[in-house]
């Protein structure tokens, strides 16, 4: 029997508006409520309840009157046992993973930025029901008992998004568990027949890496939107919702990027959900909550889904080199490297990494990116001692993730030094000072070795956009000519060397000739130009190669470390 009732009505989709009703019996006469102001795996304040309107509360028939306590909370005076319903509205315009999108075609709803918490009432259990527009069905990975989905807390509730339209839902099974694959868009050429099939591949890889079933409920859920543009994800605990866009399944490598985010999202089951850093165990909703531990959470996940396509059969050797290359060019180039430390940007997520602007670009770096150079750095030094990355991270869960425990540096620290003291010892360096993770020196201990790949051309110190028909300054690079020219982020490009130039490939064209180039630009609708003294061109990106003469030591490593496992 649930205590709280929920209602979404998505009848009049084209309104883009959700309307949602809860209704619950008081305990006690003053009641509060609260829209969450994040959604977990998201590390940043979104403020949902910006997208709300038109709050009403009811309890026998009178209509109450409630008080704002803060942007997101509301509290009011009522009679105790008497049934209350809250209704409001929901502007649902956000097409993203973590936020709430509805129209005719089909809605995709994230309920951490939908369904109020109640206090009193988050850890008693929650009833769900959805009113659909015809011939729409909906998806939702909550048990259903007589058309309503049923959740044991609240927690539980607003962990389980909910998609509707007219869905295509294929069956898939990993270990002989239940998975429904819900495909929303269809590419121009049809989708793959074998995608299913590669799905359940790249899933079981992860269940091999981590030795262990789904620790899922069945079925799971793989939700994957195909998009004309954009790209993320978002892991829950019996599900995970995807963004690709179907242009990128055209290029070279599309398809193993694709099963690479599958892999990544899937992988959060464990590292992630169950296996979180302390300070989210229990999840707090009404504020930030910062950790430095979001570097193991996604720069390990991020690490290993790189590998997951080798694992299932589905690229090379060179592939994996390839995306590690990417990776790892991108902590190499990025000024950020040397002014934030992996734990900063971890701890810096909620008013960093999230809320990148030109301001403040290039004095960061992604936990990300700089996360998997760092899991490859502990992988390769584990190896060396005998014993390896996805060791620990089995070790990890089996002694903190099965049970729901939180981790610290503490514990991360333990469960390397299982294998090495030595290294435990050294990953605090490794997490607090900038520049310290030994990339190159790991390479070599597999005989892999660093390319520089030079750009095609010189370098003017600034990354561009394109937009309108007109080129703008991105960011500038520190000391570098265009911040010596005194053109700065925000800037639009109007000619160079006295030629138009309104899209990226003609401004890049347009370098081409002598070291020096006047630029005419326009700053708050002023007309300005300006010198600019072009350098060399720079090192674009790196790319992995076998160093033929690496000893037999480097190649044995360098094979034990392939089989990932």
């Amino acid at each position: 029997m649930a205590d709280v009732h929920v209602a979404l009505d998505l009848g009049s989709p084209a309104s883009q508006l959700l309307w949602v009703e809860l209704r619950w019996s008081p305990a006690q006469p003053q009641q509060t409520w609260t829209l969450p102001v994040w959604t977990p795996g998201s590390y940043t304040v979104r403020d949902p309840s910006q997208h709300l309107h038109s709050l009403t509360v009811e309890q026998a028939g009178q209509v109450l009157v409630p008080r704002r306590r803060s942007p997101e909370t509301w509290d009011l005076e009522c009679r105790v046992s008497e049934p209350i319903t809250l209704r409001y509205a929901l502007e649902a315009r956000q097409l993203t993973v973590r936020t709430n999108h509805l129209d005719p075609v089909f809605a995709s709803l994230c309920l951490s930025a939908v369904v109020m918490l109640v206090e009193g009432q988050r850890w008693n259990p929650h009833a769900l029901d959805v009113l659909l527009p015809a011939s729409w069905s909906v998806v939702c990975p909550l048990p259903r008992t007589n058309g309503s989905f049923l959740a044991e807390d609240f927690d539980h509730l607003v962990d389980a998004p909910v998609h509707a339209g007219e869905l295509q839902v294929e069956t898939l099974n990993v270990r002989k568990v239940a998975h429904e694959l819900v495909l929303i868009g269809i590419p121009p050429s049809g989708w793959s027949k074998t995608l299913p099939q590669e799905i359940e591949a790249i899933c079981s890889s992860v269940c091999d890496l981590m030795d262990s079933d789904p620790p899922s409920r069945e079925p799971y859920q793989l939700v994957l939107q195909l998009l004309d543009q954009g790209y993320g994800g978002l892991e829950h605990d019996n599900s995970s919702v995807m963004q690709f866009p179907w242009t990128r399944l055209l290029e070279e490598g599309g398809t193993r990027s694709l099963l690479q985010l599958i892999g990544h999202e899937y992988l959060h089951q464990w590292n992630v959900r169950r296996l979180r850093p302390s300070e989210y165990v229990p999840y707090r909703y009404d504020r930030p909550v910062i950790s430095e531990g979001l570097w193991f959470a996604e720069g390990i996940t991020s690490y290993f889904d790189l590998a997951l396509p080798l694992l299932s059969g589905f690229s090379s050797r060179l592939d994996l080199l390839e995306d590690l290359a990417a990776d790892l060019s991108h902590v190499l180039l990025n000024p950020g490297t040397g002014i934030q430390s992996l734990a900063d940007s971890s701890r810096e997520a909620w008013v960093r990494l999230y809320k990148q602007s030109p301001a403040n670009a290039r004095s960061q770096i992604s936990y990300y990116r700089l996360g998997t150079a760092l899991a490859f750095c502990l992988d390769v030094r584990l190896r060396q001692v005998g014993g390896s990355l996805a060791e620990t991270l089995r070790l990890l869960w089996n002694q903190l993730g099965v049970s729901g425990r939180g981790y610290t540096r503490v514990a991360l620290m333990e469960a390397i030094g299982a294998s090495s003291a030595q290294l435990a010892a050294q990953l605090p360096d490794w997490l607090d000072d900038c520049g310290s993770i030994p990339i190159e020196p790991c390479l070599n201990a597999l005989g892999l070795e660093l390319e520089p790949v030079m750009a095609a051309h010189p370098d003017a110190g600034w990354t561009l956009r394109e937009g309108d028909g007109s080129v703008w300054i991105d960011r500038t690079t520190s000391s570098g000519p265009a911040e010596s020219a005194g053109l700065v982020a925000g800037d639009e490009l109007m000619a160079i060397r006295n030629w138009r130039c309104r899209t990226l490939k003609r401004s890049q064209q347009l370098l081409q000739g002598s070291d020096h180039c006047q630029v005419i630009y326009s700053r708050r609708g002023r007309i300005a130009n300006t010198q600019l003294s072009l350098k060399k061109a720079g090192v674009e990106r790196h790319r992995l190669a076998w160093d033929p003469g690496a000893p037999r030591e480097a190649r044995l490593l360098r094979d034990q470390w392939f089989q990932i496992i």
